[in-house]
């Protein structure tokens, strides 16, 4: 997918904001939204999207938007720290299927790094299946209790 793709509102993160999808939240207001990632790369994996600003990547969300964005990464990574204790925190963020995008709802990724334990492959290329929601709540618990 290009750079310039119009937003789809049809995808997998917008059904999830919408209620039409379900997702294992951890934190919400009313244009942030976290919840835990389905092909974690680590325990305590998760992803946090703006609700309202529809833009497919970073090139394309209005700066006030991105503003209130990271400072909702910037809560949820603190609770990750605080409510997991890993040993480092990865940010991530994809523009482009060529970049590793999979979803074209800007997203930023937080992903806890523990010492001694590889990170899975992104979006699950080394699992078979979404994670089940009964094992990811008590890592999401874990978090919400931090936050």
């Amino acid at each position: 997918m290009s750079l310039t793709l119009n937003y789809n509102p049809d995808n997998i993160f917008a059904k999830i904001i919408a209620g039409d999808m379900p997702a294992t939240k951890i934190w919400e207001t009313d244009d942030i939204l976290a919840f835990m990632d389905v092909f974690p790369q680590s325990d305590g994996h998760c992803l946090v999207v703006h609700k309202k600003a529809q833009a497919a990547n970073l090139l394309d969300i209005d700066p006030q938007a991105l503003g209130t964005l990271i400072l909702g990464v910037k809560k949820v990574a603190a609770a990750v720290a605080a409510g997991l204790k890993p040993d480092g925190i990865r940010i991530a963020q994809f523009n482009g299927s060529s970049a590793g995008q999979t979803v074209f709802h800007l997203h930023f990724h937080i992903i806890p790094v523990y010492d001694n334990v590889p990170l899975s492959a992104h979006h699950g290329a080394a699992q078979d299946g979404p994670t089940p929601a009964d094992i990811l709540e008590p890592v999401a618990q874990k978090i919400v209790e931090a936050l």
